[in-house]
């Protein structure tokens, strides 16, 4: 706590060190009553108040001013060079550092030597190496700490990235669903009613089952919304119909048929198990591929087949309409479909049948 609240305040810590070397040095130079030592103490001590942004040039300059004083008075303890030497240490490389703290000892020895003072260069040698020996420990901790607060905050960057990542796929995935709910119920619906605006009059029997196909429909495609606001709400205790899947084809074809289009479904291979994701996305190819055709081939007939080969399962989906772009213009729909292969490694391909029509090949790696 208390090297926390130094580090905030380090400009009054520097002004505490100064003023306290300031009384050592100006009382003993008046203490010896030698004309000329007052204003070398205050040159010695004044560059340590910008010790931390200037460190070299402080050492300089308080080496000077105190190798000036062992030459013309008398040989003291280097209470100043020695914070000037510890700041050196702390902020500086090492090698940058021990070769200045170096030159600075030796010109400090040297004075001493000019003087006679051998005697006493041991206490100024001490003092110098203790005081580089602190400061560079100083600074290697506050690396090592510069260095985890760097990765703390490159890790909590990275973080918010992945977090953004997974909202943003999330949004992309619900809009996938909503497409695909929405699409394709209105399109039966849409079909529904003009068909039912046909025989309304001529056939109200078969309008009032065309209504009901739409109804049907429009029932499917709420319990569909309802489940998918129910996941986004992440409300624990709703108790919504489970994701479709490949069991439910049937359903949507019987929908699909309903709006006056002749599906057929077939299946080749053994049936097995997929995984959850590829199931689904199975149901949302076929779904997206026959809402394409009811909207834009006008065709009257489509072919729904499903391969299950050794490694991979196949979905094809054939209509026997106008062929063109069915649906591969500007919209999502063959977009999003290549999107949910492509998330398990697959393949899709979309364009005009050889035969003629418009086909949909769909290749999941299982």
């Amino acid at each position: 706590m208390v090297w926390n609240w130094l580090r905030r305040h380090s400009t009054l810590l520097d002004v505490v060190v100064v003023l306290a070397l300031a009384a050592a040095y100006i009382g003993s130079a008046a203490h010896s009553n030698v004309n000329g030592r007052i204003p070398l103490a205050v040159l010695t001590v004044a560059p340590l108040l910008v010790r931390r942004r200037y460190p070299l040039t402080t050492l300089a300059a308080v080496t000077v001013a105190t190798g000036l004083t062992y030459l013309f008075y008398s040989v003291e303890f280097p209470a100043a060079v020695a914070v000037a030497v510890y700041t050196t240490a702390a902020q500086l490389q090492r090698r940058t550092s021990f070769g200045a703290s170096s030159v600075s000892a030796v010109a400090l020895l040297l004075s001493g030597v000019a003087t006679g003072a051998t005697g006493r260069l041991i206490s100024v040698a001490l003092p110098l190496g203790a005081a580089w020996v602190l400061g560079d420990n100083l600074g290697t901790r506050r690396a090592y700490t510069r260095a985890l607060e760097e990765r703390a905050e490159r890790l909590e960057r990275e973080q918010e990235a992945e977090r953004a990542r997974a909202v943003a796929e999330e949004q992309a995935r619900i809009a996938r669903e909503l497409h695909d709910v929405i699409a394709h119920s209105v399109s039966v619906m849409v079909v529904q009613a003009a068909a039912a605006n046909d025989v309304f009059e001529s056939q109200p029997g078969r309008a009032r089952e065309a209504l009901q196909a739409i109804e049907a429909s429009g029932r499917a495609a709420l319990g569909e919304l309802r489940r998918m606001l129910g996941v986004v709400r992440e409300a624990g205790d709703a108790n919504y119909a489970p994701q479709p899947g490949i069991e439910r084809i049937e359903e949507l074809v019987a929908d699909v048929r309903a709006a006056g289009l002749d599906v057929a479904v077939s299946i080749e291979g053994a049936p097995r198990e997929v995984p959850a994701g590829i199931d689904l996305s199975v149901y949302r190819v076929v779904q997206e591929a026959l809402t394409n055709t009811l909207k834009h081939a006008r065709a009257s007939r489509a072919d729904v087949t499903l391969r299950y080969g050794a490694r991979e399962l196949g979905v094809e989906v054939r209509d026997d309409g106008a062929g063109g772009t069915n649906g591969a213009g500007g919209g999502h729909g063959l977009t999003g479909m290549r999107e949910r292969v492509a998330i398990f490694g697959g393949s899709l391909d979309a364009g005009p049948a050889k035969q003629g029509g418009f086909e949909v090949v769909a290749r999941f790696p299982l």
